[in-house]
């Protein structure tokens, strides 16, 4: 059975799904038999490489049309989320920059079998490391701690290569009706949509796999 996962690697709901959704997979009994592929979506297409440091209670405020202090209150209640499941957030050293480098990096490795690997080490390099997500040179060296091939790496993010594969995900999101992420969808039949407890994508997970 196929899972699709559309996640953005400064989403932070993403991060704590991926963790939700790996506590189910460890319960599963039949979880070797999942294919699981993410995909690409950006939040904010229109966000620029980082030229400089954009507050990010500041940005969330600005583009939801909230008070800084009602930033602060929801970003604050996230990190309470994430270390629930283990995750350390620092958004005081959030960059705030556009992630289509990042997501051609994840289509590059999921040719090469890392597909999980490449989104787990993003989601810690801009959440925990305050890392830029639009700096190629940031993102060869992430790509290289999972071993995949600096020169490789080098050639393809100074290139458009894996352009098309970015926005063929976010139409095929569009024909699912996605509108937000992670979004899940199970064999093409079942969706959840956000970071649901792990229950719930067990549930589903059972339910997907006997239908």
């Amino acid at each position: 059975m196929k899972i699709k996962i559309w996640s953005d690697i400064m989403c932070p709901f993403c991060y704590i799904g991926k963790r939700h959704f790996e506590n189910a997979l460890a319960q599963f009994s039949r979880a070797d038999e999942l294919e699981i592929e993410w995909k690409s979506f950006q939040l904010d297409p229109s966000l620029p490489k980082m030229k400089e440091r954009v507050d990010v209670y500041e940005y969330l405020a600005k583009s939801k049309g909230f008070s800084i202090q009602d930033s602060k209150e929801m970003h604050d209640n996230v990190v309470k989320m994430a270390k629930n499941v283990g995750l350390e957030y620092n958004f005081d050293r959030a960059v705030i920059a556009n992630s289509f480098d990042a997501h051609r990096l994840i289509q590059f490795a999921k040719t090469k079998g890392k597909g999980n690997e490449i989104e787990e080490v993003l989601f810690a390099a801009y959440f925990t490391n305050g890392l830029d997500m639009s700096n190629l040179d940031t993102l060869i060296e992430i790509g290289s701690s999972i071993g995949l091939s600096p020169l490789e790496l080098e050639t393809i993010l100074h290139s458009e290569d894996f352009s098309n594969e970015v926005h063929n995900d976010s139409i095929e999101a569009q024909r699912f009706g996605v509108r937000g992420v992670p979004y899940f969808v199970l064999d093409n039949k079942y969706a959840i949509s956000g970071a649901q407890p792990s229950s719930v994508f067990l549930e589903a997970l059972e339910k997907a796999f006997i239908s």
